[in-house]
């Protein structure tokens, strides 16, 4: 089996110097989204998974009609974490300082994440209990004692078209790591990258392995951002 990671293309966070909370792509991330949907192209999914937010549609927009006649689910469990809704239309910079802040925080708080937003551990439960299901509807399940899954031959190929907060979880739940409050800070991907797992058999279940990680090769150098 294996499992395809998309990160959405590049953000429009800032308009007119106004923080956007569910943003759409800029200019040059719209280029992002069509050189990813060429890369794309040749390949077949069973299925592609798209985040509910804005910039992951707009990154899909382009993918799928170049993947033919494929099955597409929007899946709200793949949305980022939550920012505060207040941080609509705030001063760019009063958002940016309060990440900064935030930064130096003790580990226990960064489970509650942002104040006003989504906490982590929801998030985390949000992510990895909608994987669950997810995988579960193709018989792709794990036993929380061996650490292994059960994978069955048929197990579809999926196409997953997020966030890095997200994709940081599901690597983290299928690689069997514990999870931290700040997973898309250990698994940092670049704007519309690629990121691959291949379940791998082995001790009589299989584990998933990871293949590539934030794979731009089909971008040029100047169009990599982060």
């Amino acid at each position: 089996m294996e499992i395809i990671l998309v990160r959405h293309a590049q953000p429009e966070w800032s308009r007119a110097g106004r923080s956007q909370v569910d943003p759409g792509l800029t200019e040059l991330g719209r280029q992002q989204a069509a050189l990813t949907a060429e890369r794309l192209a040749p390949e077949s999914f069973e299925r592609v998974l798209v985040s509910t937010a804005t910039r992951s549609q707009e990154t899909a927009a382009p993918i799928l009609p170049r993947l033919g006649d494929v099955r597409h689910i929007d899946r709200e469990w793949l949305h980022e974490i939550r920012m505060p809704v207040r941080w609509q239309g705030t001063p760019s910079e009063e958002v940016d300082r309060a990440f900064r802040d935030a930064r130096g925080r003790p580990r226990m708080e960064w489970w509650n994440g942002m104040p006003g937003g989504e906490s982590f551990r929801d998030f985390h439960a949000r992510v990895t209990i909608g994987l669950a299901a997810e995988l579960g509807e193709s018989g792709v399940q794990l036993d929380d004692e061996s650490g292994l899954w059960a994978v069955p031959t048929d197990a579809p190929r999926l196409l997953l078209i997020a966030h890095a907060g997200t994709n940081s979880v599901v690597l983290g739940h299928l690689l069997g790591l514990e999870p931290q409050p700040w997973e898309w800070e250990r698994f940092a991907s670049n704007h519309a990258s690629l990121t691959v797992l291949r379940s791998t058999p082995i001790g009589g279940g299989y584990i998933f392995s990871l293949q590539s990680f934030s794979d731009v090769s089909h971008l040029a150098p100047e169009l990599v951002t982060d």
